[in-house]
C-alpha cells in the first residue's frame, strides 16, 4: 500500500503535491492535530485555534503546515493516528477532544511537545505531574468540566424547581466519568434530590439510555461534557425533544441548536489558547515551562423558545444571569 493511501485510510486527507510545493512545504514546521471527533461542526474551534497561532505570527499554509487526523468518534483509532503523526516528524501535536487523544499522544512520543484540550483532570490522569510543575512533554488547557457540575445543577434546579429526579448521561469510556458522577451525585443529594446515572458509549446507546431515563421518572437531565455527545448533537437534541426532558448541556452549541440551556467554559477560547501554546513552543519554549491553563471564561446560555415549548417559565433573576438568551 502506498503511503498516501495509508494516511488517507487513517483519517488524513490524501493530496498530490507538485514537486515545488512539496519542497516549500518541507521548509515550514508541521503541526499535528489529533482529535477524537469528526471535522463536522468544528469550523468555529479551528478558527479560534488558528487565531491563537496568528497571535504568534504563524499562519496555516504559509508559515506552518497542519496535518489533521480525525478519529471520528472511534477512540481505538487514536493510537495509530498518533503514531502516524510522529512518523511525519511533526514539531508539536494538539491533542483535542477529551483525555483519549492526549493519552494516545503521550504513548506515541515522550519528546514531541503535546498540547491537550478537553482534559478535566490532567494530573489525576498522569498526563502532567501538576498544573504548574510539569515533568513531561505535555501541557495544555484544562476544561474544568467536573468543577462546574455543581453550578450546572444549581442552574438547572433554578430553571426546573419542581424536579426531584435528575439524570446524568455519561460516556463510560471517558476517563473523567467516575469523578464527574461522584461530584454530580453529591451536588444533587445536597439538594435533597436523587440522581440517575445512564450510560451511552455509542450513538446506538442513546435510545436505550433515554428509555431508561423515562422508566426511572427523570425530571431533568445533565449531559456530561463528552466529544461523543457533541459529535451527535442533533440526535441527542431530537431525543430530548421527543421525551420532553428539560436538559442542561456543557456547550452553547446545544441551546443554539434547540437545547434548553448550557453552562461551561468557552470551548473556542480553549482552542485559541492551544494555538497560543503551539506558537510559543514553535518559538523555542518548552512544554515543561508552560503551566497548564485553566479557563477563566464561562458561558451560561438559555433558549427561552425551548423553555416555552416545555411549559417552563424562566425565572427573571436566572435569565438575568445568562451571557446569551435565545428567544
Amino acid at each position: 500500500m502506498r503511503r498516501r493511501e495509508f494516511i488517507g485510510g487513517l483519517g488524513g486527507t490524501a493530496m498530490t503535491w507538485p514537486v515545488a510545493a512539496r519542497s516549500q512545504q518541507a521548509k515550514v514546521p508541521i503541526i499535528g492535530f489529533l482529535s477524537s471527533a469528526s471535522p463536522t461542526g468544528w469550523d468555529n474551534y479551528l478558527a479560534a485555534f488558528r487565531e491563537g497561532l496568528r497571535e504568534h505570527g504563524f499562519v496555516e499554509g504559509s508559515t506552518i503546515r497542519i496535518e489533521y487526523r480525525w478519529a471520528n468518534g472511534n477512540l481505538d483509532r487514536l493510537s495509530a493516528l498518533a503514531v502516524d503523526l510522529v512518523s511525519l516528524q511533526v514539531a508539536a501535536v494538539v491533542a483535542s477532544g477529551g483525555p483519549a487523544p492526549a493519552i494516545a499522544g503521550k504513548a506515541a512520543s515522550s519528546t514531541i511537545p503535546i498540547v491537550f484540550t478537553g482534559v478535566a483532570n490532567p494530573v489525576e490522569l498522569g498526563l502532567v505531574a501538576s498544573l504548574n510543575l510539569l515533568a513531561s512533554n505535555l501541557t495544555g488547557v484544562s476544561t474544568q468540566t467536573t468543577e462546574v457540575l455543581p453550578k450546572k445543577i444549581e442552574l438547572l434546579s433554578a430553571l426546573v424547581p419542581k424536579a426531584e429526579v435528575f439524570g446524568l448521561l455519561v460516556n463510560p469510556t471517558n476517563a473523567n466519568i467516575a469523578e464527574e458522577a461522584r461530584i454530580a451525585n453529591a451536588a444533587v443529594v445536597a439538594r435533597g434530590k436523587s440522581l440517575i446515572l445512564v450510560e451511552a458509549r455509542s450513538e446506538e446507546d442513546f435510545g436505550p439510555a433515554f428509555d431508561a431515563l423515562i422508566t426511572q421518572s427523570c425530571d431533568a437531565l445533565i449531559l456530561a461534557t463528552d466529544v461523543l455527545f457533541n459529535n451527535h448533537r442533533n440526535t441527542i437534541l431530537a431525543l430530548v425533544d421527543r421525551r420532553r426532558i428539560p436538559a442542561m448541556y456543557g456547550w452553547p452549541e446545544f441551546p443554539r441548536a434547540g437545547g434548553m440551556a448550557s453552562y461551561g467554559s468557552d470551548l473556542a477560547e480553549q482552542y485559541r489558547l492551544a494555538g497560543i501554546f503551539i506558537g510559543r513552543i514553535l518559538k523555542g519554549e518548552r512544554p515543561q515551562d508552560l503551566p497548564v491553563m485553566q479557563p477563566t471564561k464561562f458561558n451560561f446560555v438559555i433558549n427561552l423558545k425551548t423553555m416555552k415549548a416545555l411549559n417552563i417559565e424562566a425565572p427573571a433573576n436566572i435569565v438575568a444571569l445568562a451571557d446569551e438568551v435565545i428567544e
